[in-house]
């Protein structure tokens, strides 16, 4: 079976910051919900105080075994996209674990190509929330 298109990656300034607040918090995940505010950017929980909903989409792993859930409404809308996450200095509005150090995490996107676009059309839906061992 072919290997699934990536469909979110961080950036190295990002995975960075991903390494040391796992070292400091445990296990993270992050969530993208798509909410007023900041709910348009990307939050890092520990692994644990968070739980992705039912309907909640698995887009990938990141960091290693990170993982980046997005509400499925959100997803409906980007599903056509690669997203990468990055991170700026400036402090979000959101209760992400990265707000202490003054800076917050983004996302930057882009259209899938013709050929990924393809290959995700053949692939099989992505997990949800309600999968056994979610969340």
């Amino acid at each position: 079976m072919a290997e699934r298109v990536t469909r979110v990656e961080l950036t190295g300034a990002a995975e960075e910051l991903v390494r040391s607040l796992t070292r400091r918090h445990g296990p993270v995940m992050f969530h993208q919900s798509g909410g007023c505010c900041d709910g348009s950017a990307p939050m890092c929980y520990p692994r644990g105080e968070f739980r992705a909903g039912g309907s909640d989409v698995l887009l990938g792993h990141v960091a290693g075994d990170t993982p980046f859930w997005m509400s499925a409404d959100q997803y409906a809308r980007w599903r056509h996209t690669h997203l990468t996450v990055d991170v700026v200095p400036g402090r979000g509005g959101g209760f992400s674990l990265e707000a202490p150090d003054g800076v917050r995490f983004l996302l930057r996107s882009r259209l899938l190509t013709d050929e990924e676009r393809q290959r995700v059309d053949a692939e099989p839906p992505l997990p949800t929330g309600d999968a056994p061992g979610a969340g």
